[in-house]
């Protein structure tokens, strides 16, 4: 995740680990104090293209968060203001090496044996599919689009069989993205 984030943008984790970037300028109107010039905000309409960028950092950072998160998660800490905060409850939450596996052996269990009630809509399926490899994201446990696509497919009702048979045989499974997955099940009128 700190890898991902700081691909993202070089200041990103800054960002993070320190505070939201304050875009200042010299106060030209303010005497030099001890020969160090006095700095204030700078105006919304004097800023460059590069202190916009960094000036929304913050929020960038929060939104990539918030993706990743799953909603017990989220609701311990979406009343942060800054990501820094945001950041810190994450990794209180975290916890100790041994949480950390016991909770990623706990999300492999829930990916590995997921299966599609009949009942319950594809929707609603793919919400929990796309919870649990977000889980799994977040405690760095990544599998390829092709093993989730095989474990996603192994879970339907028997009685679509051929339909996940004929999506095996028409994909190139390593490049088939969760939610293409199930773009393609809508096509195949499995929906």
């Amino acid at each position: 995740m700190q890898a991902d984030l700081a691909a993202k943008d070089d200041d990103m984790w800054y960002v993070i680990t320190n505070r939201p970037m304050k875009i200042m300028k010299d106060n030209t109107a303010v005497a030099l104090t001890d020969g160090a010039p006095h700095r204030i905000e700078k105006p919304c309409d004097e800023r460059t293209t590069e202190d916009k960028r960094k000036s929304i950092l913050n929020n960038i950072a929060k939104h990539i968060l918030y993706k990743t998160l799953e909603k017990n998660t989220f609701n311990k800490i979406k009343m942060s203001k800054s990501v820094k905060k945001i950041w810190e409850k994450l990794v209180q939450c975290e916890g100790n090496k041994p949480n950390k596996e016991n909770k990623l052996s706990i999300v492999v269990q829930k990916f590995v044996n997921i299966k599609m009630k009949v009942v319950k809509s594809m929707n609603k399926f793919y919400e929990r599919v796309s919870s649990i490899v977000n889980e799994l994201n977040v405690l760095e446990k990544v599998y390829s689009n092709k093993e989730v696509s095989l474990n996603v497919m192994s879970g339907f009702p028997k009685e679509w069989d051929v339909k996940t048979m004929a999506i095996l045989e028409s994909k190139h499974l390593n490049k088939v993205e969760l939610h293409d997955l199930f773009a393609d099940l809508k096509v195949y009128g499995m929906l």
